[in-house]
Parts: structure tokens; C-alpha cells; sequence
């Protein structure tokens, strides 16, 4: 079974053991997480795991990569996962720590490891929450972060129109749960608006939008665009100091290679005149044809040298033309692209006005249908919209009265009830 195992192993060998630990923690480090955190979320049925294993070996000084293990899995019906070649692992109610802990204490365990392999276990899928009672579309719904009564009602079309005339509830629930939504989302945009207006403008503060005054969740949309902001301008300086470094080291050596060249030519100056004057003594047979011949090789190696030199400070000069060109290009490229997402935020904040002055007409609209219905003879009697959350904990179902701002979590079921109430 060991050698089946290792045939889907791929073995990374590091030559310093520092480096060799800093891949290894990098190899099991959760790639993408959901917004609940792993350390407080307990497992449960349904839930969908993705699990990565890899193994650092002392004696072979290697990592090796699990690869037979690693895979999504889902926590069954028992509350166990089942792992291949390491079996069923209990899951329910056991936080995404404890199973990385599990798993690796029973790999070591199973297949006698002197190092205990290193898990990583993310949360890939929360299990579903279920609608039930007078709802649109009761059943089964896939949870998503920030999910409340209000939210999850909305999933399941609204409100069940109901015979005694309360369509104008299920409308006016719709219309408030997609403006919610919409709201929720013009307040982001108008904070990315103001970020891209701060950045074309060249300020260091974002102004917050005069919109957004009294919303309740500003402080954090401020803070998660201002810290953008804070790293696309560090990114786009460390590029220009770069670029700057460059030119510098450049222009130092154009200076040096001038002086160089300075240098060449003074002594090819020196040889030519030396050459001159040793041509006119073999002339009159006072000098050696060797030693013509020696000052010939001479010029002509200094002159070789001189070309290599004007070639060599033409390619640096060429090399700082394209460096200020990239400055340029940078600096034009980083303007276009601001200009470009403010353009499209812009376009997005125009279209999500139109939907929420349709989603708040709307409300109106089933207002009106209530105070119209209120007014009839025959409406002797109303509705009352009650929520309630059925929640496991401890292994025990517990019923919990709710609201529509009411959080929701995974695997809860949400019972909708509408309770005549006569006049």
C-alpha cells in the first residue's frame, strides 16, 4: 500500500532547511477562505471540505506533497468524513483546526511517519438553510455570508400569496430585500468612486461621499478603500523608484564609460603619433619594420577598444530612453486605468439608481395595495407574519423566535408563519 501511495507523491527537494519549512507552511496555507472564520465555525452535515496535505522529512531534508489525500470532500449524513486510504474521520461539530489536527495525528499514526504531515482544511461549501411554511418556493437554499430571515425569505420568492388578499406582504418583502441588496451595493460603489476621485485628484484621503453620512456600515467600506488605496499607490511608487534606480545606475555608467573613451582616445592619440614618427626612421632605415609593425597592432587594438566603448555607452543610452519610456508609459497606463474604473463605476451607480427607484416604487405600489385592502368591507381580518429559526446545537433541535434582520446559519430552518389576527 506504501509504494501505491508514494507513486502519487511529488517530493520537493530545497537546499536550505529554512526555505524547505517556509514552502512547507506555504503548501498548506488555506488559498481562499469564507468570510466566517474556521477557528469559531463548527462542522456539520453537508458542509463540503477541501483538504491539502504535505509532509515535511526531516531525514530526507524534502516536502513531500500528499497529493493521493488532498481533495474536496463532504460531511455525511454520520458526520464523518471519509478520506482515502485513512478512512472515516468524525467532522460534526469539530472546528476546521481540529480536523487538520486529526488528519495528521492518524496519517502519522496509520502509516508510521517519524513527521507528522502538516493538513490545511478549508471550508469550501456551507451546508444549505430550508424554508418552510408560507413561503414561495419552500425547500432547500445554499448558504451565503451575512444570510438574515429578511435575505433568505427573498431566496424563496417572498411571502405565499394567500387567499385573504396579502400579496401586497409578499411584494413589499421582495421589493425591500432587493433594495437592501441595492443599497448595500451603491454604498460600495459610491466609496470606490470617491477612492478613484482621491487617487486621480493625487490626495492621500479619501472625502467621504456626503451620501453616505449616516449609513451604518461606512466606517468599514472607508477603511477596506482607503487601505486599498494605501497599497496601490506603494505599489505604483516602488515601480517608479525602481524605474528611477535604473536610469541612475545608468546615467553613472554612460559617465563612466565617457571617461573611459576619453582615456582610449588620449593614448590612441599618443600611438598614432608615435607610429607617425617611427614610419618616417623606417624610411631612412633608422628604425626596425617590427617595431612598425608592433605600433600598427597597437593603434589598431585601441581603436577596436574605442568602438567597443562608444558601443557600449550608445546601448546604455539607448537603455535610458526605454527606462524614461516606461516611466511614461507607467504614469499614462496607471492615469488611463483610474479613468477607466471611474468611467465604469459611474455607469454601474447610474444603473443600480434606476433599480432601486424601481425596487422602492414598488414598495409604494404594495403600501398603497394594503391601506386599499384595509379599506374594504370584507377585510374583516389580517395577517401577522411571524419567523421562527430551528437551530441543532448540542445534537438537540432547538426552536429560536426571529425577526427579519435575524442572522442565519448554516443548516438552520427558517419557519414562516402567518397567524388572522380579527379586527
Amino acid at each position: 500500500m506504501t509504494d501505491q501511495i508514494a507513486s502519487g507523491r511529488s517530493v520537493i527537494s530545497l537546499r536550505k532547511t529554512y526555505s524547505l519549512k517556509v514552502a512547507l507552511l506555504a503548501a498548506v496555507t488555506v488559498l481562499g477562505t469564507l468570510p466566517v472564520q474556521a477557528d469559531e465555525y463548527h462542522l456539520g452535515v453537508m458542509d463540503k471540505l477541501k483538504i491539502r496535505v504535505a509532509e515535511w522529512q526531516t531525514a530526507e531534508g524534502a516536502v513531500r506533497d500528499w497529493s493521493v489525500v488532498s481533495g474536496e470532500y463532504t460531511v455525511g449524513a454520520s458526520g464523518m468524513v471519509s478520506i482515502p486510504f485513512i478512512g472515516d474521520l468524525p467532522a460534526a461539530g469539530k472546528t476546521t483546526n481540529e480536523m487538520s489536527e486529526a488528519i495528521g495525528v492518524k496519517m502519522q499514526t496509520l502509516f508510521g511517519l517519524r513527521d507528522r504531515p502538516s493538513a490545511s482544511v478549508e471550508l469550501a461549501q456551507y451546508r444549505p438553510v430550508y424554508l418552510s411554511g408560507e413561503i414561495q418556493k419552500p425547500g432547500e437554499y445554499p448558504y451565503a455570508p451575512n444570510l438574515t430571515v429578511l435575505k433568505a425569505v427573498s431566496l424563496g420568492g417572498g411571502l405565499r400569496r394567500s387567499e385573504s388578499g396579502q400579496r401586497f406582504a409578499r411584494d413589499y418583502i421582495n421589493a425591500r430585500g432587493d433594495s437592501s441588496v441595492q443599497v448595500s451595493e451603491r454604498n460600495r460603489l459610491l466609496i470606490r468612486r470617491a477612492r478613484l476621485q482621491a487617487e486621480i485628484a493625487g490626495r492621500d484621503k479619501i472625502e467621504l461621499p456626503k451620501e453616505l453620512k449616516d449609513a451604518p456600515d461606512v466606517a468599514g467600506l472607508l477603511e477596506s478603500e482607503t487601505a486599498l488605496m494605501v497599497s496601490r499607490d506603494k505599489r505604483q511608487k516602488r515601480q517608479l523608484a525602481s524605474l528611477a534606480d535604473l536610469k541612475s545606475l545608468l546615467e553613472n555608467e554612460i559617465e563612466a564609460l565617457a571617461k573611459k573613451s576619453e582615456t582610449q582616445n588620449r593614448q590612441l592619440d599618443l600611438v598614432i603619433e608615435d607610429r607617425d614618427k617611427i614610419e618616417g626612421l623606417a624610411e631612412k632605415g633608422l628604425a626596425l619594420a617590427a617595431r612598425k609593425l608592433a605600433l600598427e597592432q597597437r593603434v589598431a587594438e585601441l581603436q577596436g577598444a574605442v568602438l567597443d566603448i562608444d558601443t557600449a555607452s550608445l546601448k546604455a543610452k539607448q537603455d535610458v530612453s526605454k527606462a524614461t519610456q516606461d516611466d511614461t508609459n507607467l504614469r499614462n497606463d496607471w492615469d488611463a486605468q483610474l479613468a477607466q474604473d471611474l468611467q465604469n463605476t459611474e455607469a454601474e451607480l447610474d444603473t443600480l439608481a434606476i433599480k432601486l427607484g424601481t425596487s422602492r416604487d414598488l414598495m409604494t405600489e404594495a403600501l398603497l395595495q394594503s391601506a386599499e385592502a384595509a379599506q374594504t368591507k370584507d377585510n374583516m381580518s389580517e395577517a401577522v407574519i411571524s419567523y421562527s429559526i430551528v437551530r441543532e446545537k448540542d445534537g438537540k433541535a432547538i426552536e429560536i423566535a426571529a425577526d427579519e434582520n435575524t442572522p442565519v446559519q448554516p443548516g438552520d430552518v427558517i419557519k414562516i408563519e402567518a397567524n388572522v389576527a380579527m379586527r
